[in-house]
């Protein structure tokens, strides 16, 4: 018989926009500003109605109302798009972060997987970190030795285990805690998408060791883009938009809502896009397509070369440097199909005009006919810039690929030149 293991009730997370918390003073500080509060605050209460408004103005709600339940050995899904609050979510219940209002309840051991940086110290050596980490979700050392020669098996870095953390690579990084978080044996484990870090083969073993995390009984909740691998893992998904909780339902269900509200976002303008992540001077502003001949495009013919335009403009006077841009195609299920970025060309120069655009030649669209979305991403220096999930989308249309009026009727999409004889 299962039962409830997460229990979330009216959860809000609100955000002041620029406010710092102010931490560690002093006890003189503390004392001095005893004292000096009821001076303070009537002042302050004779203000209160000319910043009312500007507060208002000046904070933001990752989260409102959310409410659900998961119940012992369920491997539920949270999707939603960039900004939506689902990292909130998990920070929340990794008890990273407080909540403004409403509660939870966890009845287990949490781990946690969130953005890199999170959870190890940067100081402390691989193996150090391992030991910290299996002592706050509260092992005995005992237990954390059993497990050790297994987490670094996993992780594959072996031959940096004594070495600070700091020097990590992010996918070395990400290697070790995944690693440590599955197999510390928590009751809950919680995972963000920081897993697109890691190479495709890592992240396959990931997802098989999700898969055997939740065969053992123990609850996982998986954020991730990758429709794919959620339908894969998770019975049961949650959308959320907008901090709310939109849809809670089977993961079929939940996805196939999710794609319906994604579609129609991908036509908004992209100025209009508000779910956008990254703070450098670039910022996309439009996707086109034309064929060889450049004439518009708006149905691309599978097999057919053309090029795909990013608009875009930026806060600069002057031309912009060590800049890199690109795309990925992927599919209405988040399964990433191809990649097409600046940095992997060898004449890029990575100086481009303030305002204008970059053209990408692709000589033979080998993809089936269907309609894919277009993840735009942009950085200057190490900086993003401008990251955009499902921008646009890319209709490609019905065209001869092989000369035999055939197109495959299922499996990948991609097309490959090819030709058949005996002997």
């Amino acid at each position: 018989m299962t039962s409830t293991i997460i229990q979330v009730n009216n959860l809000s997370k609100q955000y002041h926009i620029g406010a710092q918390e102010r931490l560690n003073r002093t006890f003189r500080e503390a004392v001095v500003d005893t004292f000096k509060a009821p001076v303070r605050n009537f002042r302050n209460l004779k203000r209160l109605t000319k910043f009312e408004e500007k507060q208002q103005q000046d904070t933001i709600w990752a989260l409102k109302d959310v409410s659900f339940k998961v119940q012992s050995g369920d491997v539920v899904g949270i999707i939603g798009r960039n900004g939506a609050g689902k990292s909130t979510l998990l920070k929340i219940l990794s008890r990273i972060t407080e909540p403004t209002s409403g509660e939870i309840k966890l009845y287990g051991r949490v781990s946690s997987l969130l953005e890199v940086g999170t959870g190890f110290h940067p100081e402390l050596t691989g193996r150090e970190n391992i030991y910290l980490n299996g002592t706050i979700l509260g092992m005995r050392k005992q237990e954390i030795d059993r497990k050790f020669d297994e987490i670094v098996a996993f992780s594959e870095i072996e031959k940096f285990l004594d070495t600070p953390v700091k020097r990590y690579s992010s996918g070395m990084y990400v290697r070790l805690a995944f690693a440590v978080a599955a197999h510390l044996e928590p009751e809950i484990l919680l995972v963000d998408e920081v897993l697109a870090v890691g190479d495709a083969a890592f992240q396959k073993k990931c997802l098989g060791k999700m898969g055997d995390v939740a065969k053992e009984g123990r609850t996982v909740l998986f954020v991730s883009h990758n429709m794919a691998a959620v339908q894969s893992l998770c019975a049961r998904s949650l959308l959320i938009e907008s901090g709310k909780l939109k849809y809670d339902g089977s993961t079929e269900s939940t996805v196939s809502y999710y794609r319906e509200t994604s579609s129609s976002l991908s036509n908004l303008p992209i100025k209009d896009r508000s779910d956008r992540k990254g703070e450098g001077p670039l910022r996309f502003t439009k996707v086109t397509f034309e064929s060889k001949k450049m004439e518009p495009l708006q149905e691309w013919p599978c097999g057919k070369g053309g090029f795909v335009i990013l608009h875009y403009e930026s806060n600069e006077t002057t031309d912009v440097r060590n800049a890199d841009l690109g795309f990925s195609v992927a599919s209405t299920t988040g399964q990433q199909l191809f990649q097409c970025f600046t940095r992997l060309s060898p004449n890029w120069q990575k100086t481009i005009p303030p305002n204008g655009n970059i053209r990408c030649y692709i000589e033979s669209l080998n993809i089936k006919p269907g309609i894919y979305f277009l993840n735009l991403y942009a950085e200057t220096g190490s900086q993003t810039s401008d990251w955009i999930q499902e921008a646009a989308q890319l209709i490609v249309g019905e065209n001869d690929f092989f000369g035999s009026g055939k197109l495959p009727e299922h499996g990948s999409f991609m097309l490959i030149p090819q030709q058949w004889n005996i002997g």
